[in-house]
């Protein structure tokens, strides 16, 4: 390891994801983290909203000045309101199998675990389940299946994928479908590309190889080299929405939060475009899992600097927290970073139409934000966020490059704030208690009048009429 060098284009995780300097950028943020006058220079660059470097970050990380602190939440809250406005993408996971060959110890999918019950859905399982997140009002997925060849190859993920485009209940469609999958080959990425899904999410759980491979003993996934270089693969197979992330309380998060921007600044180099998402998920219980066991677990307040680091470092990039985290937790990071919020979630395989019996059993982990998906959005609307349904930029063909690019020239405004309101509309029709209809419209009503540009204002109100007259499906 000691004769490898720093390579930010490298197709080697080894080289990307390098350790030493990864090493050597802890220990400059340890040594730099009452240096004033580089703190002042980091955050001025912060501020200018380009990103700061894997080693900036670590230096904020690090900061122990309650002012500097501050600041960086102040500047965190900007970036977003500049970039994402008040909007909150909401999603819902699916899981589809929890058959599973790896050895992870942190999951109770783990194939030595005999005491949860193991499922898979047919595909009439999945119509079932569709149609129930669509009763919900659900219009984006992420497809969630543990790894096992046999019992859950390839093509029967793509099979899934297809079923649930094809299923329409009442006003209600999936419009798009992230997958969370096992990292696999670049033909079967090209596959997936092919079968019209959104974004490809993998998360890495811990950057920190000696940690990942005692984390994973056994399986496919204890391949710490061909698991991190899944997003290249992903990439050359013509996925160019690509989600990474790392599950925090698993090893040290310094290590963790400085991987996750190594890795985004080599998915930029080598690409030309970074992760379209991070995830930042906690540890959590489940069916034979201790958080006790993990004693680098993250505290609310590390977790908020964590998510207001990462805002500064990627500004461009959504940033997603799940139901894993309590109402309490994820309100102190909405506004200071995150951009999609899962609602109303379960994490068992048949939880949702509870087609199958003991779902509740299969769970992948306990979840913290218990509440209803029309909660959540009522929630997000008295904290004045606009609950967003849109799928438009996928659709578009604004994926990638085509749409950092947009972002980063502050274009994407011009459509995503309509966008929001029209899903929000939908939503508010079809499937919203009356409170929260009441307090939506007065949401859309304000927001619609401030629409900057006068053309988009006029087809805005145009298509709102015609969703309260029944139609749907509006985006620009």
């Amino acid at each position: 390891m000691s004769n490898i060098e720093y390579n930010v284009k490298s197709e080697h995780a080894s080289e990307f994801i390098h350790d030493g300097e990864i090493r050597a950028t802890l220990e400059y943020a340890k040594e730099h983290r009452n240096d004033r006058a580089l703190i002042e220079e980091i955050l001025k660059k912060a501020e200018e909203g380009n990103g700061i470097s894997h080693r900036e970050a670590a230096v904020l990380i690090e900061v122990e000045d309650k002012e500097y602190e501050a600041r960086m939440y102040e500047i965190a809250r900007r970036l977003k309101e500049r970039i994402y406005g008040n909007r909150i993408v909401m999603f819902a996971p699916l899981y589809l199998s929890n058959h599973c060959v790896n050895g992870c110890v942190y999951c109770p999918y783990h194939a030595k675990n005999k005491t949860i019950p193991r499922r898979k859905l047919t595909q009439e399982e999945i119509r079932r389940e569709v149609i129930a997140l669509q009763d919900m009002g659900h219009k984006r997925l992420a497809l969630e299946t543990g790894e096992h060849p046999k019992l859950s190859p390839i093509e029967y993920v793509l099979e899934s994928i297809d079923t649930i485009y094809s299923i329409h209940h009442k006003n209600g469609a999936i419009r798009r479908v992230n997958v969370n999958i096992a990292a696999t080959t670049v033909e079967n990425y090209t596959r997936l590309k092919d079968a019209g899904i959104g974004t490809y999410i993998l998360f890495e759980e811990t950057y920190d190889r000696e940690a990942y491979e005692r984390l994973h003993p056994t399986g496919p996934k204890s391949d710490w080299a061909y698991h991190t270089e899944a997003m290249d693969r992903a990439m050359m197979g013509g996925i160019d929405d690509v989600g990474i992330g790392a599950l925090f309380g698993l090893s040290n998060y310094r290590y963790d939060v400085v991987g996750i921007l190594m890795h985004a600044e080599h998915l930029e180099a080598r690409f030309g475009v970074g992760p379209h998402t991070i995830s930042v998920p906690r540890i959590r219980p489940a069916d034979d899992i201790d958080p006790k066991d993990f004693p680098d677990a993250v505290t609310d307040e590390v977790f908020r600097r964590i998510v207001a680091v990462l805002r500064l470092a990627v500004p461009y990039t959504g940033m997603i927290v799940s139901t894993r985290e309590s109402k309490r937790s994820r309100e102190l990071v909405l506004d200071v970073g995150v951009s999609q919020l899962s609602g109303g979630s379960k994490t068992s395989v048949g939880g949702y139409a509870e087609c199958i019996e003991d779902a509740e059993e299969s769970a992948q982990f306990d979840i913290s934000d218990n509440r209803t998906l029309d909660e959540i959005v009522g929630w997000l609307l008295d904290l004045n966020y606009i609950p967003s349904f849109c799928t438009a930029c996928y659709r578009e063909g604004r994926t990638g490059d085509r749409f950092m690019s947009l972002a980063k020239r502050g274009m994407i405004g011009n459509c995503c704030a309509p966008n929001a309101l029209m899903t929000l509309a939908e939503y508010l029709e079809d499937y919203a208690s009356p409170g929260v209809k009441v307090a939506g419209a007065q949401m859309i009503d304000r927001l619609t009048r401030i629409i900057p540009s006068e053309k988009v204002r006029r087809i805005t109100e145009d298509n709102l009429r015609a969703i309260a007259e029944g139609k749907r499906d509006f985006r620009f």
